[in-house]
């Protein structure tokens, strides 16, 4: 091999990506099987369709997530934890908007006794007061520490700008409102969205014939919970603030932070897949034209990005950054000149190029692990995305045009509409 020649570049043609072998099992449940990989490890993620958008009361998903647990009708909390550090495992518990998601890691060789303790831990959850009443402490301190951070407010203003306190993508929490979850609340959301009739098992990693039979025999066989229960999603109406710019005051700080944004569209519409590429130029990657300019040039900033948050119904286009109190001006006035030159000036075909070329290696990374193609999979479930999505993500990067870049700019990237929400403190 003569290291002095450089190998030649090859355009990555198609994505083959590991489809998961789909099933029924005999109570209704879909298991989703993906089997990669070469080491004896496995992971079984267990969706459940129920997040803070159907909830009653402010963190009622959040905590019944995170109860799950905290005790059992079988094992209390030290000996979950126990058991799953006894066997090498690790369980980790989280929710998004809509779904709620619980993830077990286990070795081959002990899986069916980690199993044993997720079933207890889905099935038979108690949420006992005093493990409560620890957790919500925990909780309030950080919630504590996140109100003083000008980041966690601007964010937090961001979104309640958007969406009004009324919507569950718009809500403020208080102190208050952790103190108002109690155990009977939780077991009433426990009851509406945890049970057989209302989740979807995805299985990756070294997966063996024994292994889906372990699975199938402990969730597979029987209902369990309040299967009947059918999912009702509720409406939610958005109530936008008017103002164009919000501004939460922190004197004492030395930054400010800066997020300007607009509802956009979702990742259904036909624009989105080629809009994603504007977002990675515009501010999507370390080489982006607001990284370039207001950090690498003009130094107003350690770090700037720009991208979409997804929310039921609704897109969210977010600019987002931390400066010095004195550059908050002038490094909102770059943004405005950069988003000016994409409407106006069609992008270069070197620049364009290694956009592409980042989002397409950035495609095969993200694709080559067991774990990762059973988060892409997930992804296409909660989403409501078809099998082809990655295909067409691919034809989109690699035919989208500078022509296409700078109408999509003009189209989206509205000035106008931008809201300019700053936490910080206010210069004269």
């Amino acid at each position: 091999m003569n290291r002095t020649i450089q190998p030649p570049v090859c355009e990555l043609a198609q994505i083959d990506i590991i489809r998961p072998v789909r099933a029924v099992m005999p109570n209704g449940i879909p298991l989703d099987v993906i089997n990669s990989g070469e080491q004896e490890v496995i992971r079984l993620d267990i969706v459940f369709a129920g997040g803070r958008w159907h909830q009653s009361q402010k963190l009622q998903a959040l905590f019944t997530n995170r109860m799950l647990r905290e005790g059992t009708q079988t094992y209390s909390s030290a000996t979950i934890a126990n058991r799953l550090d006894y066997y090498g495992a690790w369980l980790e518990l989280s929710t998004s908007v809509e779904h709620a998601y619980i993830t077990l890691y286990s070795l081959n060789k002990y899986f069916k006794e980690t199993l044993e303790v997720l079933e207890s831990v889905i099935k038979e959850p108690v949420f006992p007061e005093k493990e409560l009443s620890t957790v919500i402490d925990s909780n309030i301190q950080q919630f504590q520490i996140n109100s003083t951070k000008v980041d966690y407010l601007a964010h937090r203003s961001l979104l309640s700008a958007f969406f009004g306190e009324l919507h569950p993508c718009g809500q403020t929490l208080s102190e208050e409102d952790y103190r108002r979850i109690d155990s009977t609340l939780l077991q009433e959301f426990y009851t509406d969205y945890y049970h057989s009739g209302n989740c979807h098992i995805f299985l990756s990693g070294k997966v063996t014939d024994e292994i889906i039979q372990n699975v199938q025999s402990t969730f597979g066989t029987e209902l369990f919970g309040n299967s009947s229960r059918h999912l009702i999603k509720p409406e939610h109406t958005l109530t936008t603030a008017p103002e164009k710019r919000i501004f939460t005051e922190r004197a004492e700080t030395m930054q400010s932070a800066v997020k300007m944004g607009n509802l956009t569209i979702t990742r259904d519409h036909p624009d989105y897949l080629k809009l994603r590429v504007l977002m990675i130029l515009f501010g999507g990657y370390f080489g982006s034209r607001l990284m370039s300019n207001i950090r690498e040039d003009k130094g107003y900033t350690y770090g700037i990005s720009a991208g979409i948050l997804f929310y039921p119904n609704n897109g969210l286009l977010v600019i987002s950054t931390e400066a010095a109190n004195e550059y908050v001006e002038p490094l909102m006035g770059e943004v405005y000149h950069e988003i000016e030159k994409l409407q106006n000036e069609l992008v270069g075909a070197e620049e364009l190029s290694m956009v592409k070329n980042y989002m397409l290696g950035d495609m095969c990374r993200n694709y080559e692990s067991p774990f990762s193609l059973s988060d892409a999979w997930i992804f296409i479930l909660t989403s409501g995305l078809g099998d082809e999505y990655f295909s067409r993500s691919l034809q989109a990067v690699k035919e989208v045009s500078s022509q296409e870049i700078r109408d999509l700019a003009c189209r989206y990237l509205c000035k106008e509409k931008l809201k300019e929400v700053i936490a910080g403190k206010k210069m004269s």
